[in-house]
């Protein structure tokens, strides 16, 4: 891409989320959700491949469906209400009309079936633009409104998106679609917890963006996109596949890694919450992504020649692991012991 281009798109997509995160007029909020959707497309699009010119499109009809919806109930809502503040959603044909809007937006179970295919169209740097930085404006959407909101309505869509993640995952050999519904399985934490304590989901929100940049950035350096290349991936950087291992575990969520964290305070809070079904619900739901995280893990690491892989043997090329990827994944399996300090300032 022209570095022109890419430089201008870049500052779109940093201008768009910034105008939605710190507007409280839903025109202003809604205008940056469209530089955001404006801006990625290019970025989907930019291999000309037809897989992702179908990609692209796909994501461009469902984001601007998404915009629509929240442009109507905020003009509903203030056609009852005479409000044009974020924070100001009383009616509820309106909330759930946004909750709806924002579902889409987001990739959530029952608006899912965009997110994956867009994912497996597009190159591993965009997809993890899509999985983090283009999810953050319509979160906060979602925690200015949150008081508003159905709680039966989010919490059913959080625990259906809980479960298909995890069960669609299952049985896909394409490492960006496993991370797709890994994501849709991760939002569903995040939207379960959204009413009680919205700045647990945010925490969630941090810790999840991080994990998965370290992730995405590491099977980029390795140049895996399915299964069968990520087991002889070893060959080319042992090292960097042996971190690869201790992030898909904290991705996961199993101690001592970081991933850990939110499912322990989100549990926690619904628990408090006198919502001890629904978290155990949850939790018993996310064993479903376990299995294809530790899939993933086993693939990655333990998988050794001889074996049945169709594959041509990749040259091993000494290349410098970039600095970036180290303190993403450092991060991202050590931030555990630090969860007393950071639950008391949430």
């Amino acid at each position: 891409m022209n570095p022109h281009a890419k430089l201008i798109t870049t500052l779109s997509l940093i201008m768009g989320t910034t105008t939605t995160i710190s507007s409280h007029h839903w025109a202003t909020a809604w205008v940056g959700l469209e530089i955001n959707t404006l801006a990625i497309i290019p970025l989907i699009s930019k291999s000309h491949h037809p897989r992702a010119i179908e990609a692209s499109i796909k994501y461009f009809l469902v984001q601007a469906t998404a915009s629509a919806l929240i442009l109507f109930s905020s003009m509903t809502n203030a056609w009852h209400t005479g409000q044009w503040d974020l924070t100001q959603m009383s009616h509820p044909a309106p909330c759930i009309l946004l909750t709806a809007a924002i579902a889409m937006k987001l990739g959530l179970v029952p608006f899912h079936f965009w997110f994956p295919e867009v994912l497996q169209g597009t190159s591993m740097t965009t997809a993890l633009l899509l999985s983090t930085i283009l999810k953050f404006p319509p979160i906060t959407i979602l925690l200015m409104t949150s008081q508003s909101l159905n709680p039966l309505f989010l919490t059913s869509m959080a625990i259906a998106s809980i479960s298909l993640g995890g069960w669609m995952g299952l049985n896909q050999t394409q490492i960006r679609k496993i991370l797709a519904f890994s994501s849709i399985s991760h939002l569903g934490w995040m939207i379960i917890i959204t009413i009680y304590n919205p700045k647990l989901t945010l925490l969630t929100f941090y810790l999840y963006a991080l994990t998965t940049t370290a992730i995405f950035l590491s099977l980029n350096t390795m140049k895996s996109t399915k299964l069968s290349t990520t087991m002889i991936s070893w060959t080319k950087t042992p090292l960097l596949n042996a971190t690869l291992m201790l992030a898909l575990l904290s991705l996961a969520g199993l101690p001592p890694f970081t991933g850990f964290m939110p499912k322990w305070f989100i549990i926690q809070e619904l628990t408090k919450q006198e919502l001890t079904s629904t978290a155990t619900i949850a939790a018993m739901l996310s064993l479903l992504g376990l299995f294809f995280y530790l899939r993933l893990a086993y693939y990655s690491t333990i998988t050794l020649p001889p074996n049945s892989t169709n594959h041509m043997k990749l040259w091993y090329i000494n290349k410098t692991t970039k600095s970036l990827v180290a303190i993403t994944t450092t991060l991202s399996t050590l931030l555990l012991p630090l969860s007393p300090l950071i639950f008391s300032t949430i």
